[in-house]
């Protein structure tokens, strides 16, 4: 039974409980802690097809999204727990026919989290030394995300957690409205690279909220994620991304996972590769899963867009850090500072400098990002590799 989450402390009465009393997310002060969770439906996703539940359906959707994320965003937002205040960001649809979009984000730049990472190995292991997200307030904290009991879906205010639960904090470093992350199995402290079951966890909730405008993206180290604990970015722009407007060709249809179609994006500044399903999101899951971990273990360093509430997800496999440290990226590119991320390949071009927002266009979009993709060679032999075909030779060639 959903009910209205309440303004609240998830973690009244802390101060009674053993803990390291900074208030942190680690173990010394969660297990025990009563939390808000939001119980999602296990099994198979739901249904989005007309019938009879579907307005049900809608309606839970509509609420996770507007009364659980947005409304607990927007309640941080006016405590000051950011470190600028994107919606002062300005931001336009660039004219030309993918419509990109820019934003100047001066903040981002000047107050973001530096890495700590080397940007030549996408399998790097967990230093707890590190920043990591055991270490962030409690108050940054949205709730938890946990598979429903019978009779229990819906959110809970208070829920007494274990040690392992998915957590959903905000992003203190916003590229837009509602940007948050989801970390699974936050004390596991997992390092940045895909396992199964937290892509799975990552295409839940996406097709949770149920709406286009909601995407879930992916950075790999090497790939300008910047925190090598596991975590998913998601947030809400209320206009189709660039990519999501760009053709594609069929390329490939397994039906390892129950029939997936996989294509390739035509006429696009960064060869990716396309994951859909006209059914539920769930088949999607476990092809696009095996395909990012062969390219981690063959250090390919990748993004990851999901789109369409699960039932589209973009795989772009990229070189940008490999060619900036081998002399190769433009000049000009250097200069704008930009790190292309899966926001920036799928067409939300985060700027840094008034100047570059002030010229910014369809043509500069496409220059930036064109510095990103692999060669055509080098990703047909890629492309191969992610659709479940590899050979010894192919994995020799690819490897480290």
């Amino acid at each position: 039974m959903v009910t209205n989450p309440r303004r609240f402390s998830p973690f009244q009465g802390a101060e009674e409980r053993p803990g390291c009393h900074r208030r942190c997310l680690g173990k010394c002060c969660i297990p025990g802690a009563a939390l808000p969770v939001y119980a999602f439906h296990g099994g198979s996703s739901r249904d989005w097809s007309s019938g009879s539940d579907s307005e049900n359906i809608e309606a839970e959707s509509s609420f996770f999204l507007n009364k659980v994320i947005l409304s607990e965003w927007r309640e941080r937002m006016t405590r000051g727990l950011f470190r600028y205040d994107i919606t002062s960001c300005k931001s336009k649809r660039l004219p030309g026919s993918l419509g990109f979009i820019a934003q100047l984000n001066e903040g981002r730049y000047l107050k973001k989290r530096p890495t700590e990472l080397r940007v030549d190995q996408v399998l790097q292991s967990f230093d707890s030394e590190k920043f990591n997200f055991t270490k962030i307030g409690q108050e940054e904290l949205l709730f938890c995300f946990e598979e429903s009991t019978y009779g229990s879906h819906g959110y809970h205010e208070r829920v007494v957690v274990g040690s392992c639960s998915n957590v959903v904090v905000v992003n203190v470093s916003p590229i837009d409205y509602g940007h948050v992350l989801l970390v699974p199995k936050l004390h596991d402290c997992k390092p940045q690279r895909i396992d199964r079951e937290s892509f799975q966890l990552a295409v839940k909730f996406v097709a949770e909220a149920g709406d286009r405008n909601f995407r879930v993206g992916y950075n790999s180290l090497g790939a300008f994620a910047t925190v090598n604990h596991l975590h998913f970015q998601a947030y809400c722009m209320a206009f189709p991304l660039a990519v999501e407007r760009a053709c594609v060709t069929s390329i490939f249809i397994t039906r390892k996972h129950g029939g997936v179609d996989i294509s390739e994006l035509v006429d696009y500044p960064v060869l990716g590769l396309v994951y859909s399903s006209e059914g539920a999101g769930e088949e999607l899951a476990p092809c696009v899963s095996e395909a990012c971990i062969a390219l981690q273990n063959c250090n390919i360093s990748y993004n990851v867009l999901i789109s369409d509430c699960g039932r589209r997800i973009f795989l772009f496999p990229q070189c940008f850090a490999e060619r900036q440290a081998l002399g190769l990226v433009k000049e000009d590119v250097l200069e704008t500072m930009v790190n292309p991320g899966v926001w920036e390949i799928s067409g939300h071009i985060v700027l840094k400098r008034r100047e570059d927002y002030e010229s910014a266009s369809q043509d500069s979009a496409w220059r930036l990002l064109a510095e990103v993709s692999l060669s055509r060679e080098r990703f047909e032999d890629v492309k191969k590799l992610c659709m479940d075909v590899p050979s010894l030779a192919l994995k020799e060639k690819l490897s480290p």
